[in-house]
């Protein structure tokens, strides 16, 4: 049963006529009997009594007609599902972004779209890729080296980060044990060319997942590390880290904002991109 020869059946019973009928809906006369004559053929039963030049409703055609118009009404009313943000909604962050840079943005989201129920993951034990593809998130936000690509996903960078150098401020703090944050091979380049650019005496390393404990571990003198700024700003200007930018010709990481290319983008995920891109430029 279509659509189309619903409401052209309902039009006719407004209009009181198959040419009026036609002339409303931008249809030949031939199209409108057409569409009376199959949809007559589909339910078994006429719909109109042709009694000359005049036609009215059979019986049947009266009795359904109700129907007619709740099909049309359900239709018209299914247009309009999800016009506003609602639902579920599953992001995936990188820990260092969820601890410094997200709290602020959920907020934000939380009070402008109360009707989403809004999930975040961690992705650092995560392939962002399977992630997505799966459909275990929705939408990302990550730290990966500039330049970052991902044939499957379509790929935003939203901004190139500024990296430092961090040792302890103490004489006290061991200078050759390099303390490496999350174990994706981009970080861990970023920080060995860094390494080799610089000339560093690295005897040693560990290896970390999370940039919080390896911020500890700097301040507690174990070793030195290489972090994005955002991430040790209040502990530079406090004093606990010496810190040294990192030149912007060397290699750098940034912070990405990915999801599925065949990913339909439902209003949900439409608006929290947007307040993603705005919260972005301000980003440092």
């Amino acid at each position: 049963m279509e659509l189309r020869h619903l409401i052209t059946f309902k039009t006719i019973v407004q209009k009181n006529g198959f040419n009026k009928a036609a002339d409303y809906l931008g249809y030949a006369q031939s199209s409108i009997t057409t569409h009376i004559k199959e949809l007559e053929k589909e339910l078994g039963r006429p719909l109109f009594d042709r009694l000359g030049k005049r036609i009215i409703l059979t019986h049947f055609g009266e009795q359904f007609l109700p129907y007619a118009n709740q099909i049309i009404d359900l239709y018209n009313q299914s247009l309009t599902i999800e016009t506003e943000p609602q639902g579920e909604l599953t992001i995936g962050i990188s820990e260092s972004l969820t601890i410094f840079r997200i709290p602020q943005l959920l907020l934000e989201f939380k009070h402008k779209y109360p009707k989403v129920s809004l999930q975040v993951k961690s992705l650092e034990n995560y392939d962002v890729t399977k992630s997505l593809q799966s459909g275990d998130i929705d939408l990302a936000l990550v730290l990966e080296k500039e330049n970052w690509k991902q044939e499957e996903l379509h790929i935003e960078e939203l901004v190139r980060e500024r990296m430092v150098f961090i040792r302890p401020n103490s004489n006290k703090g061991d200078l050759n044990t390099a303390l490496y944050s999350d174990l994706r091979c981009s970080y861990k380049s970023v920080f060995d060319e860094y390494i080799s650019l610089n000339h560093l005496d690295i005897r040693d390393s560990l290896e970390f997942q999370s940039i919080e404990a390896i911020k500890h571990c700097v301040k507690a003198g174990l070793g030195v590390s290489l972090v994005p700024f955002f991430s040790a700003k209040e502990e530079i200007s406090n004093g606990i880290f010496i810190a040294k930018d990192v030149s912007k010709e060397q290699s750098s990481l940034s912070t990405y904002l990915t999801y599925h290319k065949d990913k339909w983008l439902s209003p949900s995920i439409n608006s929290m991109v947007s307040l993603v891109q705005k919260q972005a430029i301000n980003w440092e």
